[in-house]
């Protein structure tokens, strides 16, 4: 299992993509670190409805703050890999490690600089020229797919 593997959000703007970046990371084993605060009531219906009945198979931490998050990521010795669109390596040629926190910003804002000075690694999702980002939730499970197989025994399976 890649329990070991972790999502992070920072201050997440919108239910659905977190809905559905929990739904995807209960299904893949994959464990979510909210780092709070998040730009809506974490009970909000719009991320139970995204989130459907996975919600409940979750493994999901709720951090009070930035700090709160980066303290219990440094005691756990655990690498950061940001996901940002002023990265300039593409996550494809990134080795991914077993007990990565994948770290994701706010859809509105991304991350603030002193967050992203913290950052171990800094990852980009290659689009064409013009393109400004992708769906928060679309390119976490492009992330995670690629840190997977990566990290997993091919005769793990996916998550397993």
């Amino acid at each position: 299992m890649t329990a070991s593997l972790r999502v992070a959000l920072y201050q997440p703007d919108i239910p659905g993509n977190t809905g559905s970046i929990l739904r995807m990371a209960a299904c893949l084993g994959v464990a979510v670190d909210i780092i709070e605060p998040a730009g809506f009531d974490m009970s909000d219906r719009a991320l139970k409805r995204a989130g459907m009945d996975y919600l409940e198979m979750a493994a999901l931490t709720r951090h009070v703050s930035w700090q709160a998050f980066d303290d219990w990521r440094t005691h756990e010795q655990r690498r950061l890999v940001l996901f940002s669109t002023r990265a300039t390596l593409p996550y494809t040629r990134f080795e991914f490690a077993d007990g990565d926190v994948l770290l994701f910003g706010r859809e509105s804002a991304g991350v603030p600089d002193d967050v992203h000075a913290r950052a171990d690694s800094r990852l980009l999702v290659p689009m064409r020229p013009g393109a400004r980002s992708l769906n928060l939730a679309l390119t976490a499970a492009m992330a995670v797919g690629e840190a997977i197989r990566q990290v997993s025994p091919p005769s793990e399976g996916v998550g397993l």
